[in-house]
Order: C-alpha cells, then structure tokens, then sequence
C-alpha cells in the first residue's frame, strides 16, 4: 500500500531532515490526498505511479480552489514525495522530471560553527550510560559524515578490527570506508566496553547503537537526542543530524581536503552535489580576507 511508503518518508524528513513535526504533518495530510487519489485508481505500489498520473493528480489539487500557498506545499509534498522514492531505489525514474523547474537549487546547506560543534559534542555526560553512548554517536557523525540512517544502522562487525575505519552501506547499497578518528574511535571503545552490553541484555543484537530498551536507535530517536543536546549547549536555532554530515564536509574543505576525497567519504555519486560545499568554502576565504587583509 501507498501509506506505507508514506509514513517512511514522513519518517525520514522528521529523523534525517529535520523537518518540524508540524511541517510533517502538514505533509502527511497532503500525501493522504495522493494516497486516495491512486486508490481511487487501483495503484497500490510505487513503480505505477507515471508522468500522467502525477499531472492528473496535480490537476486535480488546482481545480479544488486552495489558496496559493497551501497549493504549493501540497505540490512540494508531492515532489519531495516523488523524489524519495526515487532515492530509495522504490521507483526507476522521477515522474515529475520533465515538470521539475529549470532553475538549479542554489541553497547552501546549513552548518555548524567549529565552536559550536564541540559544544555540541561536550553535552553529553559521559559518566551516564546513555550519556556515554550518545557522546559516541555524536562523536562518530561528525567524524564520519555518515547520513543519520547510516549510522543508525551501524553493526557492531562495521568498526570492529577495521584498523581506524568505519565501514557502512549507503544509498544504493553501496558500501564504503570512511576514516574514523582517534577521538571518534575513542568513545566507541569505551561504549562498547562499558555500556552496550548492559544495554543490550539478552538480547542479540548485532547493531552498534542500542536504545536503553536494547533495541536498534532509529533516526526520530536520534534526531530528539541531537536537539536535546543542542538545546543544553545554548545553541538557540534547529539541529539536525544532517547538519553536522554538512559541518563535517564544510570544516574539511575549509581546512584544504580536496573534493573527491570527500565525495568518496560523504558518498556522493555525483562529485556536482558535493561541490555545493565550496561555495561554502569561499564564502570562508571571503571572511578571512576581509578580516586579514591590509587592503580588504
């Protein structure tokens, strides 16, 4: 059924986007709609939806008579809809392709300050349990750059013997290996060796990082322990897990790591997504200069 595909996008905007809850389900209300509109056509999985339903659904949104804002959101539902499912390998072509807007999405990701980061990372309290573990999950996003999905589904065999790397799967099942930090590797010694298996019981789980239920962390879990923490560092604006993926791609092409280097560690397919990160980057050397130079 279509709700199902639904509710994990809803899912994944809340947990890997960050998207208010409100926003969410404003969403849901939105794609409830779409829902019925394909069960009114009998479609019930993703890969029968094409071009021509999408435009007879859209079509129908228009003629109901909504106001042009709320017009927009539910069509922005749609496509970011669309989308994920094209991201998630559910779909082989975006339907909506050939009504996408011509004009390129020139949105600089938004980041963390460095100082902002280690306040971030210095929330937790270690001497906790559960403060211990999220000091180390917090720890490993920003050393890795990994999708909060990715680190969720850590294995405990993924860091484990790797010599100072993580390995994990990503989108399209694609597996890399990413370095991970002294300090990264650091607290997850000390997870593992201090907390886990309490936290696991008797259970088997083959997971890294378990709820205090010793179950697998999800992102909506993870994403309420990043604003937690964000909250206790007195950073006064929305984190998101997806924010310290992008502070750990902006610090490192700010420090000089050249950009294929961090294509392959943030696994990008395409080296043009990850060159959005140098417009970032300038706008640094562009503060930099005129804060240094004599004649800025």
């Amino acid at each position: 059924m279509i709700d199902g595909y639904i509710q994990r996008f809803l899912d994944h905007i809340i947990g890997e986007r960050g998207l208010a809850a409100n926003t969410a389900a404003s969403y849901g209300r939105d794609l409830a709609q779409l829902a019925e509109f394909l069960a009114e056509r009998g479609i019930a999985n993703p890969r029968e939806i094409d071009e021509q339903c999408i435009i007879a659904f859209l079509g129908q949104l228009r003629s109901h008579g909504y106001e042009a804002t709320s017009l927009a959101r539910k069509v922005s539902a749609v496509r970011s809809f669309v989308r994920f499912l094209c991201a998630e390998r559910e779909i082989d072509r975006n339907p909506l392709s050939t009504l996408e807007s011509a004009a390129p999405d020139r949105r600089l990701p938004k980041s963390l300050e460095v100082d902002e980061v280690s306040r971030l990372l210095n929330a937790p309290d270690v001497r906790e349990d559960l403060g211990l573990r999220d000091k180390a999950m917090l720890e490993t996003l920003y050393a890795t750059g990994l999708r909060v999905s990715e680190l969720v589904n850590l294995r405990v065999d993924d860091i484990k013997g790797n010599g100072g790397f993580v390995r994990c799967i990503g989108k399209g099942d694609k597996e890399r290996v990413i370095p991970l930090g002294e300090i990264a590797a650091s607290y997850i010694r000390a997870y593992l060796e201090r907390v886990r298996d309490r936290l696991a019981g008797n259970t088997q789980s083959e997971y890294l990082f378990l709820t205090k239920q010793g179950k697998p962390m999800t992102r909506v879990m993870f994403w309420k322990i990043i604003r937690k923490y964000a909250a206790q560092a007195g950073i006064n604006r929305e984190v998101t897990p997806h924010m310290l993926r992008h502070s750990f791609a902006t610090h490192l092409i700010e420090r000089g790591a050249d950009l294929r280097s961090v294509q392959e560690m943030l696994g990008h397919a395409s080296i043009a997504t990850t060159q959005i990160y140098t417009h970032v980057s300038r706008d640094h050397l562009r503060e930099v200069y005129a804060e240094s130079h004599p004649r800025a």
